[in-house]
């Protein structure tokens, strides 16, 4: 520590984002002459194992040469809607699917597969699991990435991935501190508030991260939330020494590493500035502040540390206590800790797709049993969208009625995520001939037109089956005769599962870890 110079400190302080799918000069400068001891990565800088590989090992070579420590090389690979591996790689399912198994285990298997496959490419610190209580059936960004809406039952599954993720040679970390369960405003595009006081977030929202802490999580991510009754000067989590000092540091003795969520998200950028808030996180104490998207941001705030660190406006004590602890956890999983080359990704991928199989929930079944398709059933869904910015902006080629009817046979039918009553009507204007109607729903319990199209099938048919690819709060309140199964994600695999679950090759026997 005593070797590094004021540039250099601000660097390793600093997790960086940057586009394409190699090494740029634009990233060597940042290496270079900027010192940025760490990055992360998202989908759009990854099209293969073999490409993100090569990229890491280049990362990291650059990162050693100019500032003589390895990187934390990030990511946030959560599973279900939250992955950044392309498809030749292993993506387990995500949070509320592996609750729905009911097995703690599945989710310290699914942290441990996803921690040797990220390891394998060279990817050393996830920002994953999820910690948030999902109380709030309206949360627009959280839903499925949390284990759920009870608090005990969440911790047990995040201690239970930490665990995993731990075993399988990464870093974990747990998100999004003091919690983001209960707000129905998303932090990528506003700033939401939670008006509970401490003794509140202590029976729902505290629980899970009490219970990282216990298990050894590494790190903590802060949410950018308002939190009034903890914070009365009007800074979100992530910019306040007494939410990341006075509560998580001394009340609840957190000694590992404090990250920020993304200082461009619009709940920092467009109430306090990126810079500005970024400055406020790291005197406020998060130890590695989070530039994601902007090479040029990431300058300008390591010209920012670096000024406020030598005016004295950071003090050097606070400075080299935090470069300390994030030197000290790079000597426990990044020093001499080379990729495991013989990853099996087939047999990854195998047990991915079991355990997807073992999550998907029959939330309403008038009878015991699936009916049988018939001769001509009507597949209708809606495209996959992007539900909230931590989604991948490179979405997969997938659609719920087309991949289906071309697989099982019948008519498929494409309707908007949120569609008019002349969609609907369109939609349905065969749906008296058909054998039975297929529905795929995506956030429709936000996009209310999808609702009303169950409801308009359920007028016109007696056989319907709605799947919900997203949230299972699109079941809520089915008509009596409609079926409906959680499935959790939009994806390849999801719809392969829906497929062999309608040929009767498994059953349904998840069960629902949030209440309708």
């Amino acid at each position: 520590m005593s070797n590094l110079s004021a540039r250099e400190q601000a660097g390793q302080r600093m997790v960086a984002g940057f586009a394409g799918t190699e090494i740029s000069e634009d990233v060597i400068d940042l290496i270079k002459n900027y010192k940025i001891g760490n990055f992360i990565l998202f989908k759009e800088n990854i099209t293969g194992l073999a490409q993100v590989k090569k990229l890491c090992e280049d990362l990291q070579q650059e990162v050693l040469k100019h500032t003589g420590k390895p990187a934390f090389i990030c990511v946030d690979q959560e599973g279900g809607m939250v992955t950044r591996l392309d498809q030749d790689g292993v993506n387990m399912p995500g949070a509320m699917a592996l609750a729905a198994t009911g097995k703690k285990e599945n989710a310290y298997r699914a942290a441990k597969i996803t921690a040797m496959q990220l390891k394998a490419v060279g990817i050393n610190f996830n920002f994953a699991p999820t910690a948030d209580v999902n109380s709030n059936i309206d949360n627009p960004v959280i839903g499925v990435r949390s284990f759920g809406d009870r608090p005990d039952q969440v911790a047990e599954f995040v201690a239970a991935y930490i665990k995993g993720l731990l075993d399988g040679g990464v870093l974990a970390c747990a998100k999004h501190f003091p919690g983001h369960g209960d707000t129905d405003v998303d932090s990528h595009l506003g700033l939401p508030v939670i008006y509970k006081s401490l003794e509140e977030l202590k029976h729902c929202e505290l629980i899970p991260f009490v219970k990282a802490i216990e298990a050894g999580v590494p790190a903590i991510m802060t949410s950018h939330i308002l939190f009034p009754r903890l914070e009365p000067d009007n800074l979100p989590a992530t910019m306040s020494p007494r939410i990341l000092i006075n509560l998580l540091r001394e009340e609840l003795k957190f000694n590992g590493l404090i990250v920020s969520d993304s200082m461009e998200m619009k709940a920092i950028a467009d109430h306090y500035g990126t810079l500005k808030g970024t400055l406020c996180a790291a005197k406020a104490g998060v130890d590695l502040v989070c530039i994601c998207h902007s090479t040029d941001m990431a300058r300008k705030v390591s010209d920012a540390l670096l000024s406020e660190l030598e005016e004295g406006r950071i003090s050097k004590e606070e400075m080299r206590a935090s470069v300390e602890r994030i030197l000290l956890y790079k000597e426990k999983f990044v020093y001499n800790k080379g990729g495991c080359n013989d990853f099996d990704v087939e047999w990854g991928k195998e047990k991915a797709f079991q355990l997807l199989k073992e999550s998907i929930t029959p939330v309403h079944m008038p009878t015991d049993e699936l009916p049988d398709l018939g001769e001509r059933p009507l597949f209708i869904g809606v495209p996959l969208f992007r539900a909230t910015n931590v989604s991948n902006l490179r979405m997969e080629k997938i659609h719920f009625s087309e991949f289906l009817s071309q697989r099982l046979g019948g008519m498929s039918v494409k309707v908007s995520p949120n569609p008019t009553k002349e969609e609907i009507e369109e939609a349905l204007r065969d749906a008296e001939s058909c054998s039975c109607i297929l529905i795929g729903t995506y956030n429709g319990h936000l996009n209310r037109g999808q609702i009303d199209l169950i409801r308009a099938a359920a007028c016109k048919h007696r056989k319907v089956i709605v799947f919900a690819l997203r949230n299972p709060y699109d079941l809520r309140d089915l008509p009596d005769s409609v079926y409906g199964i959680a499935v959790y994600e939009y994806t390849q695999k999801s719809l392969e599962a829906i497929a062999r679950l309608l040929e009767r090759q498994f059953k349904p026997e998840g069960r629902l870890p949030v209440s309708l």
